[in-house]
Protein backbone atom coordinates (compact mmCIF):
# COMPACT_ATOMS: atom_id res chain seq x y z
CA UNK A 1 0.00 0.00 0.00
CA UNK A 2 1.89 3.73 -1.26
CA UNK A 3 1.22 6.65 1.18
CA UNK A 4 -1.14 8.45 -0.57
CA UNK A 5 -3.60 5.73 -0.54
CA UNK A 6 -2.52 5.37 3.30
CA UNK A 7 -3.42 8.73 3.75
CA UNK A 8 -6.69 8.69 2.12
CA UNK A 9 -7.49 5.86 4.09
CA UNK A 10 -6.23 7.00 7.35
CA UNK A 11 -9.60 9.11 8.54
CA UNK A 12 -11.45 6.03 7.88
CA UNK A 13 -9.60 3.54 9.68
CA UNK A 14 -11.84 3.20 12.70
CA UNK A 15 -15.14 3.04 10.72
CA UNK A 16 -13.51 0.29 8.67
CA UNK A 17 -12.94 -1.51 11.72
CA UNK A 18 -16.06 -0.71 13.48
CA UNK A 19 -18.15 -1.82 10.32
CA UNK A 20 -16.37 -4.98 10.12
CA UNK A 21 -16.58 -5.83 13.84
CA UNK A 22 -20.73 -4.89 13.67
CA UNK A 23 -20.96 -7.71 10.86
CA UNK A 24 -19.19 -10.16 13.00
CA UNK A 25 -20.77 -9.48 16.02
CA UNK A 26 -24.32 -10.51 14.15
CA UNK A 27 -23.14 -13.25 12.44
CA UNK A 28 -20.79 -15.00 15.26
CA UNK A 29 -24.82 -13.75 17.61
CA UNK A 30 -26.60 -15.74 15.04
CA UNK A 31 -23.79 -19.06 14.62
CA UNK A 32 -22.95 -18.90 18.37
CA UNK A 33 -26.90 -19.40 19.27
CA UNK A 34 -27.43 -22.27 16.62
CA UNK A 35 -24.10 -24.16 17.17
CA UNK A 36 -25.05 -24.79 20.75
CA UNK A 37 -28.89 -25.08 20.39
CA UNK A 38 -28.34 -27.90 17.78
CA UNK A 39 -25.78 -29.32 19.28
CA UNK A 40 -27.76 -30.01 22.53
CA UNK A 41 -30.50 -30.76 20.64
CA UNK A 42 -28.68 -33.53 18.57
CA UNK A 43 -26.26 -34.56 20.57
CA UNK A 44 -23.07 -33.46 18.62
CA UNK A 45 -19.79 -32.61 21.56
CA UNK A 46 -17.94 -31.12 18.61
CA UNK A 47 -20.64 -29.01 17.79
CA UNK A 48 -21.31 -27.92 21.04
CA UNK A 49 -17.40 -27.25 21.43
CA UNK A 50 -17.44 -24.99 18.33
CA UNK A 51 -20.35 -23.16 19.43
CA UNK A 52 -18.27 -21.80 22.52
CA UNK A 53 -15.72 -21.57 19.91
CA UNK A 54 -17.87 -18.94 18.17
CA UNK A 55 -18.93 -17.32 21.67
CA UNK A 56 -15.32 -16.36 21.90
CA UNK A 57 -15.42 -14.92 18.99
CA UNK A 58 -18.11 -12.46 20.09
CA UNK A 59 -16.27 -11.47 22.93
CA UNK A 60 -13.26 -10.89 20.43
CA UNK A 61 -15.37 -8.53 18.72
CA UNK A 62 -16.44 -7.04 21.52
CA UNK A 63 -12.97 -6.39 22.86
CA UNK A 64 -11.96 -4.88 18.84
CA UNK A 65 -15.19 -2.25 19.03
CA UNK A 66 -13.34 -0.97 22.22
CA UNK A 67 -10.30 -0.92 21.40
CA UNK A 68 -11.05 0.41 17.77
CA UNK A 69 -12.68 3.68 20.05
CA UNK A 70 -9.48 4.36 22.22
CA UNK A 71 -6.68 3.03 19.74
CA UNK A 72 -7.46 5.93 17.06
CA UNK A 73 -7.46 8.62 19.72
CA UNK A 74 -4.94 11.45 18.90
CA UNK A 75 -1.24 11.37 20.67
CA UNK A 76 -1.67 12.99 23.92
CA UNK A 77 0.93 13.83 27.31
CA UNK A 78 0.37 10.16 28.23
CA UNK A 79 0.85 9.04 24.97
CA UNK A 80 3.07 10.89 23.08
CA UNK A 81 3.26 7.85 20.45
CA UNK A 82 -0.56 7.95 20.52
CA UNK A 83 -2.51 5.27 21.23
CA UNK A 84 -1.53 2.52 18.80
CA UNK A 85 -0.33 -0.92 21.17
CA UNK A 86 -4.17 -0.55 22.32
CA UNK A 87 -4.30 -2.29 18.99
CA UNK A 88 -1.31 -4.33 20.13
CA UNK A 89 -2.38 -5.58 23.48
CA UNK A 90 -6.04 -6.29 22.01
CA UNK A 91 -4.23 -8.66 19.92
CA UNK A 92 -2.40 -10.52 23.22
CA UNK A 93 -5.72 -10.68 24.68
CA UNK A 94 -7.43 -12.42 21.51
CA UNK A 95 -4.87 -14.60 21.48
CA UNK A 96 -4.75 -15.44 24.91
CA UNK A 97 -8.75 -16.19 25.01
CA UNK A 98 -8.05 -18.58 21.68
CA UNK A 99 -5.57 -20.65 24.15
CA UNK A 100 -7.87 -20.46 26.76
CA UNK A 101 -11.03 -21.75 24.94
CA UNK A 102 -9.01 -24.32 23.38
CA UNK A 103 -7.32 -25.84 26.00
CA UNK A 104 -10.89 -25.99 27.96
CA UNK A 105 -12.51 -27.72 24.86
CA UNK A 106 -9.69 -30.19 24.78
CA UNK A 107 -10.39 -31.07 28.15
CA UNK A 108 -13.83 -31.78 27.72
CA UNK A 109 -13.46 -33.81 25.12
CA UNK A 110 -10.93 -36.11 26.38
CA UNK A 111 -13.30 -36.61 29.65
CA UNK A 112 -15.80 -38.11 27.17
CA UNK A 113 -13.08 -39.74 25.56
CA UNK A 114 -12.04 -41.84 28.28
CA UNK A 115 -15.72 -42.52 29.38
CA UNK A 116 -17.75 -43.61 26.30
CA UNK A 117 -20.98 -43.67 28.15
CA UNK A 118 -21.08 -40.04 27.75
CA UNK A 119 -20.15 -40.21 23.92
CA UNK A 120 -22.72 -38.17 21.85
CA UNK A 121 -24.85 -38.65 18.52
CA UNK A 122 -25.21 -36.66 16.50
CA UNK A 123 -27.82 -36.16 13.74
CA UNK A 124 -28.64 -34.75 10.22
CA UNK A 125 -29.56 -31.56 11.45
CA UNK A 126 -25.94 -30.79 13.02
CA UNK A 127 -24.52 -31.81 9.84
CA UNK A 128 -26.74 -29.09 7.85
CA UNK A 129 -26.00 -26.42 10.60
CA UNK A 130 -22.16 -27.66 10.27
CA UNK A 131 -21.97 -27.00 6.69
CA UNK A 132 -23.67 -23.36 7.11
CA UNK A 133 -21.00 -22.63 9.44
CA UNK A 134 -18.31 -23.02 7.06
CA UNK A 135 -19.37 -21.55 4.37
CA UNK A 136 -20.20 -18.68 6.93
CA UNK A 137 -17.05 -18.00 8.59
CA UNK A 138 -15.05 -18.49 5.67
CA UNK A 139 -16.71 -15.90 4.45
CA UNK A 140 -15.90 -13.64 7.59
CA UNK A 141 -11.98 -14.53 7.38
CA UNK A 142 -12.19 -13.37 3.66
CA UNK A 143 -14.13 -10.31 4.00
CA UNK A 144 -11.82 -9.27 7.67
CA UNK A 145 -8.93 -10.08 6.23
CA UNK A 146 -8.88 -7.63 3.11
CA UNK A 147 -10.00 -4.78 5.25
CA UNK A 148 -7.26 -5.66 8.13
CA UNK A 149 -4.68 -5.41 5.27
CA UNK A 150 -6.23 -2.50 3.76
CA UNK A 151 -5.61 -0.42 6.84
CA UNK A 152 -2.50 -2.19 8.21
CA UNK A 153 -4.21 -3.88 11.10
CA UNK A 154 -2.63 -6.31 13.15
CA UNK A 155 -5.90 -6.87 15.64
CA UNK A 156 -8.31 -7.35 12.67
CA UNK A 157 -5.91 -9.93 11.02
CA UNK A 158 -5.84 -11.75 14.42
CA UNK A 159 -9.53 -11.70 14.57
CA UNK A 160 -9.31 -12.59 10.45
CA UNK A 161 -7.63 -15.52 11.57
CA UNK A 162 -10.34 -16.13 14.79
CA UNK A 163 -12.76 -16.57 12.03
CA UNK A 164 -10.64 -18.90 9.82
CA UNK A 165 -9.92 -21.05 13.30
CA UNK A 166 -13.88 -21.28 13.59
CA UNK A 167 -13.94 -22.24 9.86
CA UNK A 168 -11.13 -25.11 10.52
CA UNK A 169 -12.77 -26.50 13.18
CA UNK A 170 -16.33 -26.66 11.92
CA UNK A 171 -14.46 -28.64 9.01
CA UNK A 172 -13.09 -30.96 11.55
CA UNK A 173 -16.83 -30.98 13.24
CA UNK A 174 -18.03 -31.89 10.19
CA UNK A 175 -15.75 -35.13 9.85
CA UNK A 176 -16.70 -36.30 13.07
CA UNK A 177 -20.23 -35.99 12.75
CA UNK A 178 -20.14 -37.46 9.76
CA UNK A 179 -18.29 -40.60 11.18
CA UNK A 180 -19.82 -40.63 14.37
CA UNK A 181 -23.72 -40.98 12.04
CA UNK A 182 -21.75 -43.69 9.83
CA UNK A 183 -21.26 -45.99 13.35
CA UNK A 184 -18.17 -44.36 14.68
CA UNK A 185 -18.95 -42.98 18.09
CA UNK A 186 -15.80 -41.55 19.10
CA UNK A 187 -14.83 -39.78 16.19
CA UNK A 188 -17.15 -36.71 17.34
CA UNK A 189 -14.76 -36.36 20.37
CA UNK A 190 -11.80 -36.53 18.50
CA UNK A 191 -12.97 -33.97 15.74
CA UNK A 192 -13.43 -31.57 19.34
CA UNK A 193 -9.63 -32.41 20.32
CA UNK A 194 -8.29 -31.51 16.98
CA UNK A 195 -10.52 -28.68 17.05
CA UNK A 196 -8.49 -26.95 20.13
CA UNK A 197 -5.22 -28.12 18.96
CA UNK A 198 -5.45 -26.19 15.89
CA UNK A 199 -6.78 -22.58 17.92
CA UNK A 200 -4.05 -23.45 20.13
CA UNK A 201 -1.95 -23.11 17.41
CA UNK A 202 -2.96 -20.03 15.91
CA UNK A 203 -3.21 -18.40 19.23
CA UNK A 204 0.08 -18.90 19.40
CA UNK A 205 0.88 -18.04 16.23
CA UNK A 206 -0.47 -14.54 17.45
CA UNK A 207 0.45 -14.45 20.19
CA UNK A 208 3.87 -14.23 19.09
CA UNK A 209 4.09 -10.79 16.73
CA UNK A 210 2.11 -9.00 19.51
CA UNK A 211 5.07 -9.90 22.20
CA UNK A 212 7.72 -8.59 20.26
CA UNK A 213 6.16 -5.46 19.59
CA UNK A 214 5.55 -5.16 23.26
CA UNK A 215 8.99 -5.42 23.84
CA UNK A 216 10.13 -3.66 20.88
CA UNK A 217 11.30 -5.74 18.38
CA UNK A 218 12.24 -4.19 15.30
CA UNK A 219 11.36 -4.18 11.64
CA UNK A 220 12.40 -7.60 9.62
CA UNK A 221 15.62 -7.40 8.64
CA UNK A 222 14.79 -6.58 4.86
CA UNK A 223 12.87 -3.29 5.75
CA UNK A 224 16.00 -2.29 7.83
CA UNK A 225 18.20 -2.95 4.89
CA UNK A 226 15.76 -0.78 2.86
CA UNK A 227 15.73 1.67 5.32
CA UNK A 228 19.51 1.89 5.36
CA UNK A 229 20.07 2.32 1.47
CA UNK A 230 17.65 4.88 1.36
CA UNK A 231 19.13 6.94 4.25
CA UNK A 232 22.46 6.31 2.01
CA UNK A 233 21.32 7.57 -1.03
CA UNK A 234 20.47 11.02 0.26
CA UNK A 235 23.18 13.40 -1.54
CA UNK A 236 25.95 14.35 1.76
CA UNK A 237 25.21 11.43 3.77
CA UNK A 238 28.57 8.90 4.28
CA UNK A 239 27.23 6.86 7.03
CA UNK A 240 24.33 5.30 8.87
CA UNK A 241 25.16 3.95 12.39
CA UNK A 242 22.42 3.50 15.44
CA UNK A 243 19.74 2.79 13.48
CA UNK A 244 16.63 1.36 15.39
CA UNK A 245 13.02 0.85 14.83
CA UNK A 246 9.99 -0.59 16.75
CA UNK A 247 5.88 -1.12 16.00
CA UNK A 248 2.94 0.94 18.03
CA UNK A 249 0.18 -1.12 16.53
CA UNK A 250 -0.17 -0.04 12.99
CA UNK A 251 2.76 1.91 12.53
CA UNK A 252 6.70 2.08 12.72
CA UNK A 253 8.96 4.66 13.82
CA UNK A 254 12.99 4.72 13.70
CA UNK A 255 15.23 6.81 14.89
CA UNK A 256 18.65 6.63 13.16
CA UNK A 257 22.44 8.85 13.49
CA UNK A 258 23.54 9.51 9.98
CA UNK A 259 26.93 11.07 9.20
CA UNK A 260 27.68 14.19 7.42
CA UNK A 261 30.93 15.82 6.41
CA UNK A 262 32.21 17.46 9.73
CA UNK A 263 31.91 21.42 7.99
CA UNK A 264 28.72 21.44 7.35
CA UNK A 265 26.50 24.30 8.51
CA UNK A 266 23.70 23.87 10.40
CA UNK A 267 21.05 24.45 8.00
CA UNK A 268 22.46 21.91 5.19
CA UNK A 269 22.64 19.23 8.23
CA UNK A 270 19.20 20.11 8.79
CA UNK A 271 18.30 20.18 5.49
CA UNK A 272 19.68 16.77 4.89
CA UNK A 273 17.82 15.61 7.92
CA UNK A 274 14.74 16.34 6.21
CA UNK A 275 15.54 15.10 3.34
CA UNK A 276 16.36 11.77 5.13
CA UNK A 277 12.73 11.90 6.58
CA UNK A 278 10.63 12.36 3.76
CA UNK A 279 12.19 9.56 1.60
CA UNK A 280 12.02 6.70 4.46
CA UNK A 281 8.49 7.73 4.81
CA UNK A 282 8.10 7.35 1.43
CA UNK A 283 9.84 3.73 0.61
CA UNK A 284 8.38 2.45 4.37
CA UNK A 285 4.53 3.11 4.26
CA UNK A 286 3.88 2.05 7.85
CA UNK A 287 6.71 4.85 9.01
CA UNK A 288 4.93 7.57 10.48
CA UNK A 289 7.82 9.23 13.07
CA UNK A 290 11.27 9.26 12.02
CA UNK A 291 14.01 11.26 14.07
CA UNK A 292 17.34 11.44 12.41
CA UNK A 293 19.91 13.14 14.38
CA UNK A 294 23.06 14.93 12.31
CA UNK A 295 26.41 13.59 13.30
CA UNK A 296 30.02 15.40 12.40
CA UNK A 297 31.53 12.40 13.06
CA UNK A 298 30.74 8.41 14.40
CA UNK A 299 29.49 9.04 17.86
CA UNK A 300 29.36 5.15 17.81
CA UNK A 301 33.24 5.16 17.93
CA UNK A 302 34.22 8.47 18.94
CA UNK A 303 33.60 9.17 22.76
CA UNK A 304 31.74 12.75 23.41
CA UNK A 305 34.02 14.98 25.38
CA UNK A 306 31.68 16.88 27.63
CA UNK A 307 34.04 18.52 29.53
CA UNK A 308 34.24 20.88 26.59
CA UNK A 309 33.48 24.56 27.20
CA UNK A 310 30.39 25.70 25.45
CA UNK A 311 29.73 28.96 22.78
CA UNK A 312 29.54 31.90 25.22
CA UNK A 313 32.61 30.00 27.79
CA UNK A 314 34.85 29.54 24.76
CA UNK A 315 34.48 33.50 22.89
CA UNK A 316 35.66 34.28 26.58
CA UNK A 317 38.48 32.21 26.80
CA UNK A 318 39.57 33.67 22.81
CA UNK A 319 38.89 37.36 23.70
CA UNK A 320 41.30 36.76 26.44
CA UNK A 321 43.87 34.45 24.93
CA UNK A 322 43.84 36.84 21.70
CA UNK A 323 43.59 40.34 23.25
CA UNK A 324 47.28 41.51 21.91
CA UNK A 325 46.31 40.34 18.10
CA UNK A 326 44.60 43.51 17.58
CA UNK A 327 42.98 41.71 14.18
CA UNK A 328 41.00 39.40 16.12
CA UNK A 329 39.24 42.65 17.29
CA UNK A 330 37.88 43.41 14.05
CA UNK A 331 36.39 39.73 13.74
CA UNK A 332 32.96 39.48 11.77
CA UNK A 333 32.01 35.88 12.78
CA UNK A 334 33.48 32.69 14.50
CA UNK A 335 32.83 29.16 14.10
CA UNK A 336 33.14 26.23 16.19
CA UNK A 337 33.82 22.75 15.46
CA UNK A 338 33.47 20.11 18.19
CA UNK A 339 35.74 17.06 16.81
CA UNK A 340 38.25 14.36 18.18
CA UNK A 341 37.87 15.65 21.35
CA UNK A 342 38.85 19.12 20.38
CA UNK A 343 37.53 22.61 19.53
CA UNK A 344 38.76 23.90 15.75
CA UNK A 345 37.74 27.55 14.56
CA UNK A 346 36.97 29.47 11.80
CA UNK A 347 37.89 33.11 12.35
CA UNK A 348 35.89 35.08 9.69
CA UNK A 349 37.17 38.93 9.39
CA UNK A 350 37.70 41.40 7.21
CA UNK A 351 39.68 42.12 3.96
CA UNK A 352 41.00 45.07 5.30
CA UNK A 353 42.88 43.92 8.74
CA UNK A 354 45.53 43.09 6.40
CA UNK A 355 47.04 46.83 6.07
CA UNK A 356 50.32 46.63 5.05
CA UNK A 357 50.13 46.38 1.43
CA UNK A 358 53.83 46.57 0.76
CA UNK A 359 54.20 42.87 2.13
CA UNK A 360 53.01 39.95 0.64
CA UNK A 361 49.27 39.15 1.42
CA UNK A 362 49.87 35.69 1.53
CA UNK A 363 52.60 36.04 4.08
CA UNK A 364 50.69 38.29 6.42
CA UNK A 365 48.13 36.08 6.07
CA UNK A 366 50.48 32.97 7.29
CA UNK A 367 52.08 34.92 9.99
CA UNK A 368 48.48 35.77 11.77
CA UNK A 369 47.33 32.42 11.57
CA UNK A 370 50.95 31.18 13.41
CA UNK A 371 50.28 33.70 16.31
CA UNK A 372 46.95 32.50 16.56
CA UNK A 373 48.16 28.78 16.47
CA UNK A 374 50.90 30.08 18.84
CA UNK A 375 48.24 31.71 21.55
CA UNK A 376 46.20 28.58 21.90
CA UNK A 377 48.91 26.35 22.31
CA UNK A 378 48.62 26.11 26.20
CA UNK A 379 45.16 25.38 25.86
CA UNK A 380 44.20 21.44 25.72
CA UNK A 381 40.60 22.02 24.38
CA UNK A 382 41.89 23.64 21.23
CA UNK A 383 43.17 22.24 18.49
CA UNK A 384 43.49 24.49 14.76
CA UNK A 385 42.04 27.78 13.55
CA UNK A 386 41.42 28.89 9.67
CA UNK A 387 41.20 31.96 8.88
CA UNK A 388 38.73 33.52 6.16
CA UNK A 389 38.51 36.88 4.81
CA UNK A 390 35.36 38.78 3.93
Amino acid sequence: MNRDLKNRLAPNRKHIIQQVSIISVVTNLLLTFLKILIGFLEHSQALLADGIHSLSDLLSDGIILYVAHHAHQKADLQHPYGHGRFETVATLALATLLILVAIGLAWDAIEHLFNPVTLLHPGVLALIVALLSIATKEGLYHYTRSSALLIRSDMMLANAWHHRSDAASSIVVLIGIVGTMAGVPYLDAIAAVIVAVMIVKIGFDLAKPAMQELVDTGLDVQRVQTIRNTILAVSGVQDVHMLRTRRIGSIAVADVHVLVEPHLSVSEGHMISVIVEQRLKQAIAELEDVTVHIDPEDDAEVEAHLELPLRNEVLKRLEEIWKSIHQVQSRTKIVLHYLGGHIDIDLYLPLDVIQDTNRDWSNQTKALTQNLHKALEPYAEFNTVRVYFE
